[in-house]
């Protein structure tokens, strides 16, 4: 297992797409729930226990080997958000050109082709983790780190807010990040044995309410 590798995957440089979505930043900006360090932080806190969980578990999960076809449908049965699916696939669609190109590895190939509009992006997640020779809790840990890491990206841009103030909600975090990632291990094994309804199903409905929101806006800096 190449430790090299989880950082390749986990990088923001990586060309995933990822810097053109807030993950809800955005719109919870425009809303006023995001306005400085403290308020970036509590948003980032709850994505992550809330969706980021959800997501690091499918990406456990699909690392583990669970077909990929019903992570799927339970990623779309866990996002009610038309707006947030749309988005999900996108960057599924751009996950998996990217791994694929650094990566190349047969189940890639199988999933481009058995989703050529793109899966969700947690799942592929999971798959590249597995391209790249790394484990269920790496790619649970790419998953919730990108599901913070992306806002406090967002919120610098979109507040002027002093990068060091957004890393260190970031260094915050991590002892949260810690207990999201080995759970979704856990579930990512339990799904394994007993199938994709015992992965958490967590909502959150402000940000299911944003995304839709700020899918209708005729401007926005970020596609999500």
């Amino acid at each position: 297992m190449s430790r090299a590798a989880l950082l390749v995957l986990a990088d923001g440089r990586f060309p995933a797409g990822g810097h053109a979505h807030s993950s809800g930043a955005e719109a919870a900006v425009r809303a006023g729930h995001i306005t400085d360090a403290a308020s970036l932080e509590e948003f980032c806190r709850g994505r992550l226990h809330t969706s980021g969980a959800v997501a690091a578990s499918l990406a456990a999960a699909a690392a583990l080997g669970v077909d990929p076809g019903e992570l799927d449908l339970a990623a779309d049965a866990r996002t009610p958000s038309p707006a947030l699916r749309v988005s999900a696939r996108r960057l599924g669609r751009q996950l998996v050109r990217a791994a694929r190109a650094t990566w190349p590895h047969p189940e890639l190939d199988a999933l481009a082709a058995r989703f050529p509009k793109g899966a969700h992006q947690p799942v592929v997640m999971g798959l590249t983790a597995r391209a790249a020779g790394l484990g269920p809790l790496d790619a649970a840990y790419c998953s919730a780190y990108e599901g913070v890491s992306g806002p406090a990206t967002a919120v610098v841009r979109l507040l002027s807010l002093d990068p060091f103030d957004a890393t260190g909600v970031l260094a915050r975090l991590a002892p949260d990040l810690d207990r999201v990632a080995r759970d979704a291990v856990d579930a990512g094994r339990a799904a394994v044995t007993e199938g994709v309804d015992v992965l958490p199903a967590r909502s959150a409905p402000l940000l299911e309410i944003g995304a839709e929101a700020h899918a209708a806006w005729a401007v926005r800096l970020f596609a999500s």
